[in-house]
């Protein structure tokens, strides 16, 4: 039944994970996990993803139904493991998270070979200086704003203190709403088949996303014209960025093996990552308080990529094309039917939830 989602969802970690192991032989580089000083190497940590995953849906849930009362924790667990624990919940659990992990651990490395892979030939012999096209895009930018910097025109209708320090955490959520995300889709999805089309359409995006990368390097407006953006109110943003800059520099000429260069352009995964909860929630939740909610925090992530500097217009657009192409690809491998006016529904189920096909 998900012969397609295995074989895209598989291949496209196994492809990442291919390249980055092969840059890192060319480079002569070490492959590291970038997270690995929080949760350990991969081979405790995969396994303790499993687990947790597993745990949160189970540790809420018997504490609830058994009302306070011990003896009630245990057949409540069972019960729960036995209707929604199923060979398929586990199967797509286990995939899911071990081909997300596979190919984000892979996108980070990709992303830090970046600099060594596309040097600027212009540069001296023995000089580390990265290929950038910032100085076309910025002139794009201008192009499209007729004559004025994007960030001056937000910065002069937004103003430079409150709005930072409203978009600030809105950008920042980024970081925790993807692994939840992920797995919020994963061990929850009342059909199955949208729980391949959400990891699947991630995987696609942070793949597609990586590729943009090496097509036109940039290290963004923040960082390429940084006088535009120093009268900003000091934010967590802020230190995001000052810490990504420090590193990137440790990695390029500090000599250091330990850490990644996290500094990458063309295109947005911000824009294309949220812009994908948008569209699964659209799709496959009923809520419309939800749909409202990441519809509006997609838009305001937008603006913060363009208010702090984290890129241009061009790379916002470029996101939202990847939203677009690996949401469809993930939802024609899943099983989804797209109709002409663009809704679907799924063309697989389980024996608890039927499919009506008009």
């Amino acid at each position: 039944m998900y012969r397609r989602a295995y074989t895209l969802l598989i291949g496209t970690a196994a492809l990442m994970l291919g390249l980055a192991v092969f840059t890192a032989w060319k480079l002569d580089r070490r492959l590291l996990d970038p997270e690995g000083s929080f949760l350990g190497p991969s081979y405790i940590r995969l396994p303790l993803l499993l687990l947790g995953a597993l745990l949160l849906d189970l540790l809420p849930l018997a504490l609830w139904k058994a009302h306070g009362r011990p003896s009630r924790v245990l057949p409540v667990v069972r019960e729960r493991l036995r209707t929604h624990w199923t060979r398929e919940r586990a199967t797509l659990v286990a995939i899911g998270v071990i081909s997300f992990y596979l190919t984000y651990v892979s996108y980070r490395n990709l992303k830090s070979f970046l600099p060594f892979v596309r040097s600027d030939p212009a540069a001296a012999a023995g000089e580390v200086k990265a290929l950038s096209y910032d100085r076309e895009l910025h002139i794009l930018d201008r192009v499209m704003f007729f004559g004025h910097d994007p960030s001056d025109v937000l910065h002069g209708l937004l103003g430079t203190s409150l709005t930072a320090e409203i978009l600030s955490p809105i950008y920042l959520m980024f970081l925790p709403l993807v692994p939840l995300g992920v797995t919020a889709w994963l061990v929850w999805s009342r059909n199955y088949s949208f729980g391949y089309w959400f990891v699947t359409s991630q995987c696609l995006a942070w793949s597609l996303g990586t590729l943009s990368y090496y097509l036109l390097p940039t290290l963004g407006p923040g960082i390429a014209y940084w006088p535009e953006y120093t009268s900003l109110a000091h934010t967590g943003t802020t230190d995001l960025m000052d810490s990504i800059v420090r590193a990137r520099g440790n990695v390029l000429y500090g000599g250091a093996t330990g850490s990644v260069n996290s500094i990458a352009g063309f295109a947005s995964l911000h824009c294309a990552i949220t812009l994908l909860f948008a569209l699964m929630v659209q799709y496959t939740l009923r809520s419309k308080v939800l749909k409202w909610v990441f519809w509006v925090n997609f838009g305001l992530t937008v603006v913060a990529t363009l208010y702090f500097g984290w890129h241009y217009v061009a790379d916002d657009l470029a996101g939202i094309a990847i939203a677009i192409v690996s949401f469809y690809v993930g939802g024609i491998a899943s099983g989804q039917k797209f109709d002409r006016h663009l809704h679907s529904h799924p063309t697989t189920t389980t024996s608890k939830i039927p499919v009506e096909v008009d």
